[in-house]
């Protein structure tokens, strides 16, 4: 029985002996194995980024912070022609200004400050409603008009009105100057502060439309005008009235119209 017990006793000793010296052994190698792939992958990824160091596929984060990003200025040729990358410090330039232009501005001052004041009759010359809507809209958006041509030219170093070749320092109103294409005449003005009611809107909407015809001619003489009309500020703005009052010319034809129609019933 004690032999029994000792030949246990001896097998399963050495049983356990046995299988923790073999988990130690496949500790030890696990671990020698992790260290390995450890010590590759660092050679592995210093290698890599001497590699691409050195070829220059790689900079470094700092690298990419520190060095500016140096513009590419490129002008397209004419037609046929290549393109040319011109240097990093090159600068747009502006297209001259014309003279055309400042007269341009000058003369639709004078000829919307015209408009405004046809508008302000409206209140007391009639009780049109459509007419005194369509008046508020006109008056609203040239008198806004009026501050930005203002402002365009005395950013510019330009007088604000027009002024005789005898006296170039002194400004003329538009009584004591040739009236600007489509204004109406001192004797036209004079008809329609007189005028009540019907007859008021009806010489209203026809000098009115008079006027919008002559700020286009206005429009169409600037453009037309070799080098007139290439200051990106003024094409906008020179284009904007031409689309709007031939917008309310239309309105106002209609608006003749019914009024001519209810007339003859």
């Amino acid at each position: 029985m004690k032999d029994a017990q000792m030949i246990f006793s001896g097998v399963t000793c050495d049983s356990y002996v046995s299988k923790w010296e073999l988990y130690w052994f496949r500790r030890k190698r696990n671990l020698d194995s992790a260290k390995g792939s450890a010590l590759c992958g660092m050679l592995r990824a210093s290698f890599l980024a001497s590699f691409f160091c050195a070829t220059g596929l790689f900079s470094p984060m700092w690298a990419r912070q520190t060095d500016p990003v140096k513009p590419v200025v490129v002008q397209p040729g004419a037609p046929g022609k290549p393109s040319r990358t011109l240097p990093p410090a090159t600068r747009a330039t502006l297209p001259p200004r014309s003279q055309a232009d400042v007269e341009f501005m000058q003369g639709m001052i004078m000829h919307h400050a015209q408009a405004v004041e046809m508008t302000a009759l409206i209140a007391s010359h009639t009780e049109n409603k459509d007419l005194r809507l369509l008046g508020a809209r006109i008056s609203r958006s040239q008198s806004g008009e009026i501050k930005f041509m203002q402002r365009w030219l005395a950013s510019r170093g330009e007088a604000l009105s027009m002024a005789t070749p005898e006296m170039p320092n002194m400004d003329m109103s538009h009584e004591k100057m040739a009236l600007m294409p489509g204004m109406l005449t001192p004797e036209q003005m004079e008809a329609l502060r007189k005028a009540k009611g019907a007859e008021f809107d009806r010489l209203f909407l026809t000098g009115m439309i008079q006027h919008h015809n002559g700020a286009l001619t206005m429009v169409k003489d600037l453009f037309d005008t070799a080098g007139a009309g290439q200051d990106a500020d003024l094409f906008n703005f020179a284009s904007d009235a031409d689309n709007t009052q031939r917008a309310e010319i239309r309105i106002m034809q209609t608006m003749l119209e019914k009024e001519s129609s209810e007339e003859k019933r």
